[in-house]
């Protein structure tokens, strides 16, 4: 599976990317969506200097969805603003185990990260270095063993909807760091980011803009 493009001017390159994919580049050495897409503009555009693209977000490796990217240095730091002040609006659209008990939930707990695995987990606000995490979910559809939520991220933490879903007994499908007993056959998870909504950082129109879904037997069933 290939990313696509989904929305690109001179200051912005709004891509969907697929499962599996690195956002960056880490020490795997495999090829990153950054990457992937500086070599596509290089060619494409026939540029003979080094490929500008700046990342204010990401998603997890097994993750698909909505990644906005920056052309410029500028775009980059706007970006940056419009995040950090949360200025944005981003939907996730995840499959889990089982039914919540709720059709329509906000999440409110704090979240601490272990870097060494690589793994956030639910604690007492009191504890170092934790930070406050809140979402809210709905029930879009119900299966026999599955449900679809639609989630609305009101902070953004490291793995923030895996650990806070794990923590409510909501496991995501094929999401084995988080509680699924089975993976995906494509050893990804059902955790897609569907769609955002922002200013955009230099023209200021509002961008609404929606990714579909990879090729997955599940998402396949909406």
């Amino acid at each position: 599976m290939n990313p696509k493009i989904i929305f690109e001017d001179n200051h912005l390159l709004v891509v969907n990317k697929p499962p599996g994919m690195l956002s960056q580049g880490d020490s795997t050495g495999d090829l990153s969506l950054i990457d992937h897409f500086k070599n596509l503009i290089k060619k494409r555009d026939k540029k003979t200097g080094n490929v500008f693209l700046g990342l204010p977000h990401r998603l997890d490796r097994p993750t698909s969805g909505i990644i906005v990217l920056a052309k410029s240095s500028k775009a980059l730091r706007r970006l940056n603003k419009i995040f950090s002040k949360n200025e944005i609006i981003k939907i996730y659209w995840v499959i889990v185990e089982g039914k919540p008990a709720n059709d329509k939930k906000r999440l409110i707990h704090y979240l601490k990260r272990n870097r060494k695995i690589n793994k956030s987990f639910v604690v007492n606000k009191d504890v170092k270095e934790c930070k406050k995490s809140e979402l809210v979910y709905r029930v879009l559809k119900k299966f026999r063993n599955y449900s679809l939520l639609e989630v609305k991220l009101l902070t953004g933490r490291h793995h923030q909807i895996r650990a806070q879903l794990k923590h409510v007994n909501l496991i995501i499908k094929g999401d084995v760091k988080y509680g699924s007993k089975r993976t995906n056959k494509n050893g990804c998870i059902n955790l897609h980011a569907k769609s955002i909504s922002f200013k955009h950082p230099v023209s200021k129109v509002k961008l609404n803009l929606d990714a579909p879904f990879f090729e997955d037997l599940m998402w396949n069933k909406l």
